[in-house]
């Protein structure tokens, strides 16, 4: 598999190619079958510090709803089961992420209380072969499979590409400070009810 990652990151222009990446933190290997949710996984999965593998076969004939929301939940159930645990953990995280004009907020809490309030403020119909109504919608079945409260909004941007990619590069470094282990506060649940999980 390695090596098809890196073949794949070195072929320049190759179809997948935005969506592979090998490095020695880090092997992501991304394919929905939907070019532009691709390139968001990869956004994400690079930012927040995860290596992904993904792989999804879905009912593209009818239309990319199924496929971008199911990875989605499982991708937050995948989140939620590597993560075990709140404890020792910062929980709370937020990030500004800017894309040239585009410029987004995301704010995340590990709270076991899935919920989501999302304003990505997208006017065209599509990116590439996915449709933008999926985009705060993959983001809320995170939410949904993660057991997460998660807010994002763009504050401000006028292309449509350059608001989602900020916004889940936000949500991506707001998810890597909030699983940040806490020294010193090894073997604590951050809650005052002492339990999360």
């Amino acid at each position: 598999m390695l090596e098809d990652v890196q073949s794949a990151s070195e072929s320049n222009g190759a179809a997948k190619s935005h969506a592979a990446q090998l490095s020695t933190s880090q092997q992501i290997d991304v394919d929905s079958g939907i070019g532009f949710l691709d390139h968001m996984l990869h956004a994400l999965a690079k930012h927040a510090g995860w290596s992904l593998r993904l792989r999804c076969r879905g009912d593209l004939h009818i239309d990319d709803h199924h496929t971008a929301e199911d990875t989605f939940i499982a991708l937050g159930q995948a989140f939620k089961t590597a993560l075990h645990t709140t404890t020792g953990l910062a929980r709370f995280g937020s990030a500004y992420c800017p894309l040239d004009e585009a410029l987004a907020r995301a704010v995340v809490d590990l709270s076991n209380r899935p919920y989501s309030v999302i304003d990505l403020g997208l006017k065209r119909e599509r990116i590439g072969d996915l449709s933008c109504e999926m985009l705060p919608h993959c983001l809320q079945s995170f939410a949904q499979g993660a057991g997460v409260t998660l807010h994002v909004d763009v504050i401000r941007g006028d292309n449509d590409h350059h608001r989602a990619e900020s916004a889940f590069k936000a949500l991506a470094v707001a998810i890597r400070q909030a699983t940040t282990r806490m020294v010193g506060r090894e073997g604590e649940v951050p809650s005052t009810k002492g339990v999360l999980f």
